[in-house]
């Protein structure tokens, strides 16, 4: 929603953590959702991978507020073409106004986790349901929520590099407050196959020319039909 704040105050009292910018309703759409939340509320919110980590017109100053007042809870990135209207990638911000330990009306048991933030990087996860669309299998979903809920409560979590992390205030402030999953989780060690690195650049320069010569062939080829066909070029 591009003209969102036509007729909208910039003192509006729910822009608590800065005013959103003109043109883009991320913020204001993330803060109109939290301004309504009850004390102990919490709240689910997709939004564009954008506003992770963009910096510009106070995006990054009301992220930074976020952040320092404890409200993110955790984020998930998404994979791209989930969606049928777009495919650009999303994620999931998860905001609560309480990370205190407590007890839920459900009887779920939470720790304190004040100060802390779970990163989860789901874009390698689903399956293309066709072409162009990706979608998650049940067990991809319950995957995800069962480490949420278990970091939540402290039952049975462990961090997992290249899928999920929890992370300390200190640790985002390193990162200029960007939400990205990406750059907390970490990347998974790839295995060394034990082939020297000289040799397997030698083998990769030979394969890739037999690959030009062979694609120079077909060219040729190519050129030769159409030449035949009266459509030389």
């Amino acid at each position: 929603m591009k003209e969102w704040d036509v007729g909208v105050s910039d003192d509006d009292p729910r822009w608590e953590h800065g005013t959103p910018p003109s043109g883009n309703a991320n913020f204001a759409w993330l803060q109109h959702m939290l301004y309504h939340l009850a004390p102990n509320g919490s709240m689910g919110l997709l939004l564009a991978n954008g506003s992770m980590s963009s910096s510009t017109n106070n995006e990054g100053t009301i992220r930074k507020s976020l952040i320092e007042k404890d409200l993110v809870e955790c984020m998930v990135a998404l994979p791209g073409q989930l969606f049928t209207n777009t495919q650009i990638p999303a994620c999931i911000w998860f905001l609560t106004k309480n990370k205190t330990e407590r007890t839920a009306a459900s009887g779920r048991k939470f720790r304190d986790r004040q100060g802390e933030v779970l990163f989860i990087d789901a874009r390698n996860l689903g399956y293309m349901k066709d072409r162009v669309l990706r979608d998650f299998t049940a067990d991809d979903l319950n995957q995800v929520t069962e480490i949420f809920h278990n970091w939540q409560t402290g039952e049975s979590y462990e961090d997992e590099v290249g899928f999920v992390k929890s992370a300390e205030l200190g640790e985002l402030q390193k990162h200029d407050y960007v939400l990205t999953p990406g750059r907390y989780v970490g990347a998974v060690p790839e295995e060394d196959d034990g082939e020297p690195f000289a040799d397997k650049m030698t083998r990769l320069t030979t394969q890739l020319k037999t690959q030009f010569e062979e694609s120079d062939r077909l060219e040729g080829e190519i050129k030769k039909n159409l030449v035949g066909l009266g459509y030389g070029i």
